[in-house]
Formats: C-alpha cells, sequence, structure tokens
C-alpha cells in the first residue's frame, strides 16, 4: 500500500514539473533590457569590462565612447536591470501558481492513557502520523492567468523603464558632455581676450611712458583686462566641472584625468516633423510604459472580477500512522493504518453585500483614467518633439548668423587696433571692438552647443538612441 502511494505521488510531482517546464526550459539568465533602437536601425552594445571602469580605459573618450561608458558603468542603469531581473523573477513566480500545492507533515504525541474500547486496550500510547496533501487549482476565476498576465506585461513595462533610463542617461552624458565643448570653446575664446588685452594694455603703456596717452587708457585697459582674466578663470572652472560630472556619469572618480575629445560642429538634420512624430509615437519608451500601464490595470480588474466565479480544486490526501516512528500501525492493528483518498471541492462567495461588485467598477475606472493619462503623455511627447525641433531651427539660424558677427568683428578689431597704433583712434575704440569680438565667439561656442543639445533631445524625444549624434 505504502508502494502505492508513493509511486502515485511521484507521478504527481513529474506531471508538476512537466507544467513548469516552459518557465525551466528559458534562459537561466535573466535578461537584461531590449537596446533602444539606435539611429540608421542598428542596436550596439558597449564591449567593456563591467567589473573595472578604469582599467577599460584604453585613450581619449569621444561623445559615442562616453554615452557606451555610461550605458555600462552608472548605477542608474544597474538599479534598472535589477528591476527588469527582479520582474522576470515574479512572472515564474506567477506560472508556478499554475501547478499543485503540496504539503507534507509528520509528527508525535504521547496519550495519557491507552485507548480502549468496552475495557478493551486498542492502541498504543505513543502515536506517530504522516499526512500529505496535493492541491490542483482547475478553476479560479481566470485569476491565476490574469495574475501571470500581469506579471508578464510587468516584465515587458520593466525592460520599457530601463530603456527609458538609458535614454535619460545619454541624454544626460550628450548634454554634459557638449556644455564641456562649449567650456572649452569659451575657454579658448577667453584666453584670446585676455591675450588681446594684454597686447593692448603694453601698448598703451608705452604711449603713456611718452606722453602721447593720458594716466585713463592704461587704467581703463587694465580694468577689462582684470574682466577678461576673471571670465577666464570662470571658463576654466566650468571645464573642469563638466569634466568632473562626465566622470561619474560614466563611472570613475572625480580627479581621473580622463582625455575627452571632440568638437563643437553644425550637423544638418533633414527629417520632417511628421517622420519625427512617427518615430516617437512607435518608439518612446514613456509611450510603451504607459500602453503596459493600461493593460496591467485590465489585467487587475480581471483579477477583481474573478471573485465573480467559483473556485474549483482538486485533491489527493494520504495518512499513515502507527506507535512507532515507521508508522506501521500497532500490534493490536496491523492493517488500516494509511489511507488515501482524491477528489474535488468547489467554493462559491456569491453574495457580499456589493463589495465586488463595487471593487470591479472601481478597477475599471482606474483603467479609464490610465489610458487619459496615456492620451496625455502622448499629447505631452508630440509637443516635445515640436519643441526641439523649432529650438534645433533657431540655434542652425544663429550660427549662421554668429558665424557672420565673428568675421566682422575680427576685422573691426584689427582696424580698432591699427587705428589706435596710427594715432588716429583711441584706446576706447579698442577696448570696444575686443569686447564686440569676445561677444561674437561666446554667441557663436552658444550657438553650436544649443544645436547640438537640441539634436540630442529631440532624438532622445523620438526614443532613438544616438550616442554619437550622427545625422542621415
Amino acid at each position: 500500500m505504502m508502494k502505492r502511494s508513493l509511486a502515485m505521488l511521484g507521478t504527481m510531482i513529474f506531471l508538476a514539473s512537466l507544467l513548469a517546464a516552459p518557465s525551466w526550459a528559458q534562459d537561466d539568465s535573466v535578461a537584461t533590457g531590449t537596446p533602444v533602437a539606435e539611429e540608421g536601425g542598428e542596436t550596439t552594445q558597449p564591449v567593456l569590462d563591467p567589473e573595472d571602469p578604469i582599467a577599460s580605459m584604453t585613450g581619449p573618450v569621444d561623445l559615442g565612447e562616453a554615452v557606451r561608458r555610461g550605458l555600462t558603468y552608472n548605477p542608474q542603469i544597474e538599479a534598472a536591470r535589477f528591476q527588469l531581473s527582479g520582474s522576470e523573477y515574479g512572472r515564474r513566480s506567477q506560472l508556478g501558481a499554475f501547478g499543485p500545492t503540496m504539503t507534507a507533515g509528520y509528527g508525535y504525541e504521547r496519550l495519557d492513557r491507552e485507548p480502549s474500547t468496552a475495557g478493551r486496550v486498542t492502541g498504543s500510547r505513543d502515536r506517530w502520523a504522516f499526512s500529505l496533501n496535493v492541491t490542483q487549482p482547475i478553476f479560479r476565476g481566470f485569476e491565476l492567468l490574469s495574475r501571470y498576465q500581469r506579471a508578464k506585461i510587468a516584465k515587458e513595462q520593466a525592460e520599457a523603464q530601463l530603456s527609458n533610463a538609458e535614454l535619460t542617461l545619454v541624454r544626460t552624458i550628450q548634454t554634459t558632455f557638449l556644455d564641456l565643448l562649449k567650456g572649452r570653446m569659451d575657454v579658448k575664446s577667453a584666453e584670446d581676450a585676455v591675450a588681446r588685452l594684454t597686447s593692448q594694455l603694453q601698448v598703451t603703456q608705452a604711449f603713456f611712458d611718452v606722453g602721447l596717452r593720458p594716466k585713463l587708457d592704461v587704467l581703463q585697459a587694465e580694468v577689462d583686462l582684470a574682466t577678461a582674466e576673471q571670465t577666464l578663470l570662470v571658463a576654466k572652472n566650468e571645464v573642469a566641472t563638466q569634466t568632473a560630472r562626465l566622470n561619474t556619469l560614466i563611472g570613475l572618480p572625480l580627479e581621473y584625468p580622463t582625455e575627452y575629445v571632440g568638437e563643437l560642429d553644425y550637423l544638418p538634420f533633414m527629417r520632417s516633423l511628421d517622420d519625427c512624430l512617427a518615430t516617437a509615437y512607435r518608439q518612446r519608451p514613456d509611450l510603451q510604459i504607459g500602453r503596459k500601464s493600461v493593460e496591467i490595470a485590465q489585467q487587475d480588474a480581471k483579477i477583481t472580477a474573478s471573485d465573480f466565479y467559483p473556485d474549483v480544486d482538486a485533491t489527493y490526501k494520504y495518512s499513515q500512522s502507527g506507535d512507532s516512528p515507521e508508522l506501521r500501525g500497532n500490534p493490536r492493528n496491523r492493517t488500516g493504518y494509511s489511507s488515501w483518498s482524491v477528489g474535488a471541492q468547489a467554493s462559491w462567495t456569491f453574495f457580499e453585500w456589493g463589495k465586488t461588485y463595487n471593487a470591479y467598477q472601481a478597477s475599471k475606472e482606474n483603467v479609464a483614467k490610465i489610458e487619459a493619462e496615456l492620451a496625455n503623455t502622448r499629447l505631452d511627447a508630440s509637443f516635445e518633439v515640436k519643441q526641439n525641433l523649432l529650438d534645433l531651427q533657431e540655434a542652425a539660424d544663429r550660427i549662421g548668423v554668429a558665424r557672420k558677427s565673428v568675421e566682422a568683428a575680427q576685422e573691426g578689431y584689427r582696424m580698432a587696433v591699427a587705428r589706435y597704433q596710427a594715432q588716429v583712434g583711441t584706446n576706447t575704440d579698442v577696448l570696444d571692438a575686443q569686447s564686440r569680438l569676445t561677444d561674437a565667439e561666446t554667441q557663436l561656442s552658444s550657438a553650436l552647443a544649443d544645436y547640438q543639445k537640441a539634436l540630442a533631445r529631440l532624438y532622445v524625444s523620438m526614443g532613438v538612441r544616438n550616442i554619437s549624434l550622427a545625422t542621415e
């Protein structure tokens, strides 16, 4: 009898393993997310040592390399990957709910006296017992299916959240990198201004020494030189700040001497607004997250509605007892010391004073709420794309104007210096021309940086991970 029961138990365990096989058949390594589509239809994964960010430093770091390193070493992305891993285990957990649950018990008790019937002893004071209960859910009002589908959607949502975190990091790294390049251009402009003002101060001092210029001209030149030197110090501090910020974003120590390379340049963008919007609606992770949130809310409504239906379970029960740990009955009863049974059980809570009905209605209203939020997210996404495209076009126009302004300012400064050295111009003319030239150079660097930052924001707003900001 015992052998037959154990054989039946082994059969049920084998069937349960078959039921869980779809989960076990998956790759043991939990997915770390689906890469966001990059410009040109390619998906580039960083090939770096994830354990040692410093050891993998092999040379200069350009914009694309900085983004790749950030996607590998930034803790924010690591946190999103852990969230994705957890959602996969949650899906597997819900898959396991389809299988049977098995509970076993083994115990001992000692009675205060030997059991007897009509003065005849029928057993021992020592009682040992073993029990096994197997319950297989047959129908739970679609609750198990809905919970599994919800967990599966939650994993897909976690993948979109990882993609969204990656895009956010890409935008942050690109913006910081471009601010660094702009800072370097500002440093170069400030250094040139200091050199020009130093030269002008020397000329003015020489003219004053021979009585050709008043002391006021020397003082004006000294003040403007000091102002330019302060501007240079501010520009250098900005470069150091952006360098430290970039180091932290790509997983390097603050003071690591990273060699960041690159230049601000104009890269024409030819895609139309309709094309950008279509790409955004298709690829933006936040829209995917919103759609998954709607699906999760719909599954929650189904889970709530499962209380309208009865629960049906199949059961198997086995028990064995005896007066010794071997569970072989007792000397007075060597038969009938084990038993088993199979059956099915249905239970239905069919009235709760509207509790289930109102909970279901509330879940339906929540679905409608999340759908409305998704519609608002879509509108915000379309506005963001339009705004970034307008900012891009504005910066492109400013670049052309700023380049002409720099050319004119350079020529104006050259002429002012020549007039001053020929004693037909004033020191104020030279200083004003120098100030206009510095302003023109600053406007050009700002326009170039604003253009590429708008380009970076535009690609992110379309859901495209363009790590090097290459245009079509």
